[in-house]
């Protein structure tokens, strides 16, 4: 980056690398304002882990590991992470691709570092197929040059890259599903901060596991590990080879690390935040149950990587059983896992 690039971004912001776009962006802005805490305990304080299996019409299947991504009746992880550090945070969006711009630049101006959601899709650092869209991808504005007409884009690799005003507005303003941006940003306050208290370790957590054990819908949860696992195994019947390749591929990508997730469907950053939470709240038996979620991590990797070898295959198909008797085996470990914790957390 040369210096006349470097003249547009906020004094006294450091990119950092990190795991999760969303809890990583959150964390280059935690720490922009002075408050060092780590990206594995903004997971868990957002009740950020979970599980969610898509199939809606027009898109291929969708298989994620977040929960509190902002559904009805939901805060998200951002304001849930937030409140729990005492920190206010308030989420706007808009359909004016001119009042995002307008306000974007007039955060900057006021040197305050901006959390959005893009289309990874439209970013051109990504150098991604023209037909890969995924509007749920957070990145963080760290400064303008007017000169240039260019924005400093922060994301997990720990680098600034320059990106035109015109391409971050595409990537706003993007209409594909299942996850459209519709040009979302997020303002701070952090006049009120304060540590993290115990009780809130827990409520966290409590209210984790109970949503992964009771869902509200049978797509959700543990109950939707075992659906996937039982869709995945007919994905043949339902998509053309090329739409199950890409299907596949998105599979791999959404559970590895390569997609954002830490690696393990995010039960590794999920099972570093079990283990801070026991100094957190003094309760050892988080301990056992962290490593419970670290194999269970490693049981998805194998998921991931079969996922991949089956979106590199000349017939996918025969992969799709496997796959799927695979993930019935993690969602028995799951619920095991889960309902372990929700019994230590009701104590």
């Amino acid at each position: 980056m040369n210096t006349t690039e470097q003249q547009g971004i906020i004094t006294g912001f450091t990119p950092l690398k990190t795991h999760h776009c969303v809890t990583g962006s959150m964390r280059n802005i935690f720490e922009y304002y002075g408050y060092q805490i780590l990206e594995e305990v903004l997971f868990g304080l957002g009740c950020g882990i979970g599980f969610g299996y898509l199939e809606i019409k027009g898109t291929i299947p969708f298989v994620g590991g977040r929960a509190n991504v902002g559904r009805a009746g939901e805060d998200g992880l951002e304001i849930t992470a937030a409140k729990r550090t005492g920190v206010e945070v308030r989420r706007y969006t808009t359909s004016s691709v001119k009042k995002a711009e307008t306000r974007l630049l007039e955060l900057i101006n006021d040197k305050k570092p901006v959390m959005l959601y893009v289309d990874m899709g439209f970013l051109p650092y990504f150098n991604l197929p023209p037909e890969t869209h995924f509007g749920a991808h957070m990145v963080v504005i760290a400064g303008y040059d007017p000169n240039t007409s260019r924005v400093f884009v922060a994301d997990r690799d720990g680098k600034l890259h320059p990106v035109s005003l015109s391409y971050l507005a595409q990537a706003r303003n993007s209409k594909f599903k299942p996850f459209p941006p519709k040009n979302a940003w997020f303002e701070w306050d952090f006049s009120n901060a304060h540590e993290i208290k115990p009780d809130d370790v827990k409520r966290s957590i409590f209210e984790t596991a109970d949503k992964m054990i009771n869902p509200p819908i049978s797509n959700l949860g543990c109950k939707g590990i075992y659906k996937a696992a039982q869709r995945i195994k007919n994905w043949h019947q339902i998509l053309d080879n090329n739409s199950l390749r890409a299907a596949c591929f998105n599979g791999y990508i959404y559970i590895d690390a390569t997609g954002g997730t830490g690696g393990g469907l995010f039960r590794y950053m999920y099972s570093r935040f079990l283990h801070e939470a026991v100094t957190y709240t003094g309760i050892s038996r988080l301990e056992d149950i962290s490593i419970k979620f670290k194999n269970i991590g490693n049981r998805w990797q194998e998921v991931a990587l079969a996922f991949k070898e089956a979106a590199e295959s000349s017939n996918p198909p025969d992969f799709l059983k496997d796959i799927g008797t695979n993930i019935l085996m993690i969602a028995e470990m799951e619920k095991a896992a889960w309902e372990q914790l929700f019994d230590t957390m009701k104590r």
